[in-house]
């Protein structure tokens, strides 16, 4: 597979607009986030998400997380409460992911599970990027399974090149974790990173289950 390299500070809105129409028909990309480096496609593009877990080793049973521009684009596939509205509002986008119920036509993306995983990444570049898809990515983090991230761009050529259609570089990246809710049934956190457990309580104002 030939690979395209790019610097982020180099395309225009148009190029972006080009490479969002091929990353949502399937084109495998490796990418920034404000968290770290990630692979994804388009949500709907099952034959290139099955690339990504062969790419990765990692279990197919396992879902990917759904990226998006912003909520409207969230609400066409998954329910959104009243009380994960609230969360929305007060942290996206940033470091906040909200495990919701799917909607039909998207509950083949769950592999399973019953809900899915969706976040409103604060990003300029990919927020640009998602702006011009019609659906959200799915995404995950750009390494081999149970391997470090990834966070400088030699490594990030290195791994990839050759295996995805498009490499976005942006420089070195700093890690962070986003705080992970469950939001199918009582409001529950999964995982605290960037955004405290004080922090999500104070906006749902009820306590979240362990």
């Amino acid at each position: 597979m030939k690979t395209r390299i790019f610097k982020t500070t180099d395309l225009t809105s148009q190029e972006i607009k080009t490479l969002a129409r091929e990353i949502e028909q399937g084109a495998l990309a490796v990418l920034p986030t404000d968290t770290v480096y990630g692979i994804g496609t388009g949500a709907f593009a099952e034959a290139s998400i099955q690339t990504i877990y062969q790419i990765k080793n990692r279990p197919a049973t396992s879902p990917l997380q759904l990226l998006a521009p912003h909520i409207e684009t969230v609400r066409t596939c998954a329910e959104v409460s009243a009380d994960a509205a609230k969360l929305a509002t007060a942290f996206w986008p940033g470091g906040l992911t909200l495990i919701l119920p799917p909607k039909p036509q998207a509950k083949a993306l769950t592999r399973g599970f019953a809900g899915l995983g969706f976040r409103v990444p604060d990003y300029a570049f990919l927020t640009a990027l998602l702006g011009q898809m019609s659906m959200p990515m799915a995404c995950t983090s750009a390494n081999l399974h149970n391997q470090p991230v990834i966070t400088d761009e030699q490594t990030l050529v290195e791994t990839f090149d050759g295996k995805v259609d498009l490499i976005f570089q942006a420089g070195t990246l700093s890690p962070t974790a986003s705080s992970v809710v469950d939001m199918t049934q009582s409001p529950r956190i999964l995982r605290e990173g960037s955004i405290t457990r004080h922090e999500l309580v104070r906006v749902l104002g009820a306590p979240l289950e362990e």
